[in-house]
């Protein structure tokens, strides 16, 4: 018996003579064991590929520190504390002020854990005891990863919503001065404006959106202001800033973007966040010639955002003519201006299908060209010309008299946005 258990820890003591070999042998060798795990880490992860040879700079310090802990703490068979990478930290922090995703740099992690062990294995070689040492090295190995990476992922979200808070802080601070009509004039907020493609005769302008229906809650400002940012052409800028429930957008007009694509572009986002269960009032002005003109055209998106209906939609300003923009400024007076024949008559013809209402519009559009209106509407010209007298009849006006005309498409704008209301 006595003999057995000599020959137990002798075979104990074989394995751990073993293993101190294979951690002395890495740690001389520690340099090539880091080249080759950078070389893997550029390798195997896009984001990291991409980086500049002075960024791998850093990462060959931080996997060098970490493989020379790792070794030092398995040669001395002691679990890590956090104190053996305080170094984590900071590297966290440079990962994420690079924009790193918090995956990619997790799985940097995975990439340095895969090399170290297959350096282990080919320092063990092909014996059994290289073979049964290395398997001691498993459990702690597996340990040290876990706790590692536990902790740098905490660094790196800490220093992110750090980051995020700041510059959040920063993108209202400089909202404030742009809707107050200034433009910084040094420090922080200046650098930040011209990041933003924003200078003091950019032109600019200004959209303001707010989450409607039930689906609306906390968060989705938030969501909705990222689609938002993404919406414009990548050569373009847009400042995007969360206010309570309110999300405010001032998009800078250079590199070739116009007011009419840029609508088309936020238009786009709207449409998408919409089908992805997302709806939003939008209203966007016109554009603002420089940093002195925000504060109005700040006020025109609020008069656009409020004439958007309760289940959503977008008006666009520059989409509108100054007949639409009239319209859409009016009050209830001017509703009740209208007379009261011409209201009777739109309440009937809306509950009979709108079809006269739609031969006004169609004859205006065709610049009064009966023949023209007829085509558009699908109908005879004879048909078409019936509608107008029947108009006529109903409402006494005239469409073929411009004022007469005018007063019909007043009434029947009026009661569209009403209705609509």
């Amino acid at each position: 018996m006595l003999r057995e258990l000599a020959g137990v820890v002798d075979g104990a003591d074989a394995v751990r003579a073993e293993r101190q070999r294979i951690l002395s042998t890495m740690l001389e060798q520690l340099d090539a064991l880091v080249q080759a795990t950078v070389e893997a880490i550029r390798t195997e992860i896009p984001a990291y590929a991409v980086q500049e040879a002075p960024f791998f700079v850093d990462v060959r310090d931080q996997v060098r520190k970490h493989f020379r802990v790792k070794l030092h703490l398995l040669l001395e068979e002691r679990e890590v504390a956090l104190e053996d990478i305080a170094f984590a930290r900071g590297g966290a922090l440079r990962r994420a002020r690079a924009g790193f995703a918090l995956e990619d740099y997790l799985n940097a992690f995975r990439v340095g854990q895969q090399v170290f062990w297959e350096g282990v294995l080919a320092c063990a070689g092909e014996t059994p005891l290289g073979h049964e040492a290395a398997l001691t090295l498993t459990a702690p190995l597996l340990r040290y990863c876990d706790f590692v990476s536990t902790h740098a992922g905490h660094a790196y979200v800490e220093s992110q919503q750090y980051m995020v808070a700041d510059a959040d802080r920063e993108r209202r601070d400089l909202l404030e001065h742009l809707l107050a009509g200034a433009m910084p004039t040094r420090g922080p907020l200046l650098a930040a404006a011209r990041a933003y493609g924003i200078g003091a005769e950019t032109p600019m302008m200004v959209a303001l959106a707010v989450p409607v229906g039930p689906q609306a809650d906390a968060d989705t400002p938030h969501a909705a202001s990222a689609m938002i940012t993404r919406a414009v052409p990548r050569q373009a800028k847009i400042l995007v800033v969360v206010r309570q429930a309110e999300i405010v957008a001032v998009p800078a007009l250079c590199h070739g973007i116009d007011p009419a694509a840029l609508c088309d572009h936020l238009e786009a986002a709207h449409d998408r966040l919409r089908r992805e269960g997302t709806t939003l009032a939008m209203g966007i002005s016109t554009v603002a010639n420089g940093v002195a003109e925000l504060p109005r055209a700040c006020l025109e998106a609020r008069t656009a955002l409020g004439s958007v209906t309760d289940g959503g939609g977008l008006v666009a300003l520059p989409r509108l003519s100054p007949f639409d923009y009239l319209v859409l400024r009016a009050d209830d007076t001017a509703r009740w201006l209208v007379d009261a024949r011409l209201r009777a008559f739109l309440d009937d013809d809306r509950a009979r299908g709108g079809v006269l209402i739609a031969t006004v519009r169609a004859f205006a559009d065709a610049n009064l060209n009966l023949r023209l209106a007829a085509g558009r509407l699908q109908v005879h010209p004879n048909t078409a010309q019936y509608r107008l007298r029947r108009i006529e009849e109903r409402t006494g006006r005239n469409p073929r008299r411009i004022a007469d005309l005018l007063d019909l498409l007043v009434a029947i704008e009026l009661d569209s946005n009403s209705s609509a209301r």
